[in-house]
């Protein structure tokens, strides 16, 4: 049985809902509008924001970011001169101000309601001994909200958590009640309401899901770090799949997961030539733009230096470029490329072409992905470089590498940008491989690097393997790396059994 009290206390909340309905009547219209979350990617995801007046469950473990997400729900509000209330009854005002604080959140817009027991509580709780809670403090808590709420007069609120609604509650039956009741009077009043459970409590959790009109799952492992996931929005479409997340003292970040498909551009018909002339005879004139070429071969054979090339050419041209290094330091891929024929430092300081250090143990896929469309999108690049696939790699943290670099190349090509692409090989010699992940596909062009022994001496050799759009040299050609820069020498002729790293004079036959 419900406690008469507690009774009241929903009755109370129902009435004055009901008194209110002008209001919320007034809200169908604003039901078409949304209200950003302060989180740009998160806004992204949800086509917009959260639809005005609906109410928003956020669920998940402990220190997944609930808090941190409903700050920035009601900072964003304040920054529109909004009203905005945080309800807690497990965060003191104190310690919300200090958590936005340490978010770069300025919280002091914001009204605090802060239903935490205080010091004295401990001493009055005998009094529980006779009575249950809920017949102590429901009525109470009622009356303070809807109280507060005819003066204030909020348009966003955050309840951190709704679990103290079952606090006030006899049993499962009426913490339903109690809870449908208490949101209903909050939307009522015209509020769009965000409430933050643990998703440890099932059978809590699932009831609040099917009451909520939109669902955001946030959740850590250490694999994956934290993902953000909607599962439910109603009234709206929202971005499917787990979006990778982090906190720092910037407040929390989201990044959605790349769709190619969402972007696009007319397609440029034209070449980017290397420069050297023997290469370009090679690729029929160079690499076409807009496309996707894959630079292979083990390491320190020159994959990078050739890529480099490339990149400095279009630089040059005045087509803007950008290399993503995961292995190398600006300093030390300047200093290299300049001590080998290519100085890049000028491009550098008029910036037609940017080296971007990215360390794949801090960026996630979706990240490093945001940070590429940011330079696309914001900043006109059009040749973009990725050096390497391998340390690309690291940045999985357990997901599969090859979809995430099919997102991303499918992307760059479909805003017309020209991808070069740096991937290793583990041989140095032996069984010839283009890749080791099964790349090939995404590639328009493959562009091979390879050590030979010759005589006793390792020596490169650069072949294409692919070109899709139209002929190329199906000859292999010696390649060195020298001060002056790269040179391609004249095709290799004599030899057989080059791809295995251990050529033998034609002249002698087959064994």
């Amino acid at each position: 049985m419900c406690p008469a009290v507690c009774r009241t206390a929903s009755v109370d909340f129902a009435a004055a809902g009901n008194a209110s309905q002008p209001v919320g009547a007034a809200g169908s219209k604003r039901r078409l509008k949304r209200l950003g979350t302060g989180i740009p990617g998160l806004d992204e995801i949800l086509r917009g924001g959260l639809l005005a007046g609906r109410t928003t469950l956020v669920r998940g473990g402990p220190g997944v970011g609930k808090t941190a997400l409903g700050l920035h729900f009601l900072v964003e509000g304040t920054k529109h001169g909004e009203p905005v209330a945080f309800i807690s009854h497990g965060t003191t005002v104190e310690m919300a101000a200090a958590d936005a604080g340490s978010l770069g959140l300025d919280a002091s817009g914001v009204e605090f309601l802060d239903f935490t027991p205080g010091p004295d509580f401990f001493a009055e709780s005998q009094a529980y001994d006779l009575f249950p809670a809920a017949e102590v403090e429901g009525d109470s808590f009622a009356s303070a909200i809807i109280e507060r709420f005819e003066q204030l007069g909020p348009t966003r609120v955050f309840l951190d958590a709704l679990t103290l609604v079952r606090h006030l509650s006899a049993d499962v039956v009426d913490f339903r009640r109690y809870s449908q009741a208490f949101l209903s009077f909050l939307t009522s009043t015209g509020a769009t309401v965000m409430f933050a459970s643990g998703s440890s409590d099932r059978g809590t959790d699932e009831d609040l899901q099917f009451m909520a009109d939109a669902v955001i799952n946030l959740d850590y492992s250490p694999t994956l770090g934290r993902t953000v996931t909607i599962s439910k929005l109603r009234g709206s479409g929202f971005r499917l799949g787990a979006h990778s997340a982090k906190i720092d003292e910037n407040g929390l970040h989201v990044f959605p997961r790349l769709l190619p498909e969402r972007f696009g551009r007319a397609p440029v018909d034209r070449m980017l030539p290397s420069g050297i002339g023997e290469l370009d005879a090679m690729l029929n004139g160079g690499i076409e733009c807009g496309a996707v070429t894959l630079m292979t071969g083990p390491t320190g054979v020159g994959k990078t230096t050739m890529g480099t090339q490339f990149i400095k050419e279009a630089a040059r041209r005045g087509e803007r470029s950008v290399i993503y290094t995961f292995e190398e330091t600006t300093g030390v891929l300047q200093q290299r490329s300049e001590g080998i024929g290519m100085p890049i430092g000028e491009m550098l300081e008029d910036g037609m072409l940017s080296i971007v250090e990215i360390e794949p143990l801090h960026y996630t896929p979706d990240q490093f992905a945001l940070v590429v469309r940011e330079e696309v999108e914001e900043r006109g690049a059009q040749v973009v470089m990725i050096d390497s696939s391998s340390g690309y790699g690291v940045s999985m943290q357990g997901e599969q590498l090859v979809p995430h670099l099919h997102a991303l190349c499918k992307y760059l090509k479909n805003m017309g940008v020209t991808v070069v692409l740096v991937f290793e090989v583990a041989e140095i010699t032996g069984e010839f491989r283009a890749t080791d992940a099964d790349l090939s596909y995404i590639a328009d062009n493959i562009l091979f690097l390879r050590y030979v022994e010759i005589d006793g001496e390792l020596r490169r050799v650069v072949g294409v393997l692919k070109k899709r759009t139209s002929d190329f040299e199906k000859k292999l050609r010696e390649l060195s790396i020298t001060a002056e820069g790269l040179v391609v020498g004249e095709p290799l002729a004599g030899f057989r059994g080059i791809l295995s790293g251990l050529p033998m004079p034609a002249a002698r036959g087959v064994a």
